[in-house]
């Protein structure tokens, strides 16, 4: 059950390049019951500018939490992590990497830059929603986020 201090409006951005997996996203948190604003990026560069608040994003709103795709275009989710994570002002977020990269190499430095979570996406279509229901569900009304 979600409790009323957990029903605070939550920002969710998602870096993702896949309109597949934008749409399938989009569909599972349509179910959710915590209010949230889904925010969408599609490369790197658009990130770190929503984050440090840049360009068009001037008046954009800090996520509560980042699930990033690492094979991105302009910047990849790689160095985006890196940056957010060497970041005082947004090394507090959570990022969930959600990504099709299997590379053990990819894993160990991800938590290496202190990813909060690694998770590989399912090329089932009923894996794929599961799996970001499971985020939906511990990221948004289980763990107690920061409020910053």
């Amino acid at each position: 059950m979600v409790s009323e201090a957990d029903l605070q409006h939550k920002i969710i951005l998602l870096v993702e390049d896949s309109k597949a997996d934008i749409r399938l996203v989009q569909e599972v948190l349509k179910t959710s019951a915590v209010p949230h604003e889904l925010i969408i990026v599609r490369n790197g560069m658009d990130a770190m500018d929503y984050l440090r608040q840049e360009g068009e994003f001037t008046s954009a709103l800090r996520p509560n939490l980042i699930l990033l795709d690492l094979n991105l275009p302009r910047k990849d989710g790689r160095e985006v992590l890196a940056e957010i994570k060497s970041d005082p002002n947004l090394k507090r977020i959570p990022v969930v990497v959600l990504t099709t990269s299997h590379n053990e190499e990819d894993i160990y430095h991800s938590y290496e830059l202190h990813v909060n979570c690694y998770i590989r996406k399912s090329r089932n279509l009923n894996d794929l929603f599961r799996i970001v229901k499971g985020i939906e569900v511990f990221w948004l009304e289980t763990v107690t986020l920061p409020n910053e």
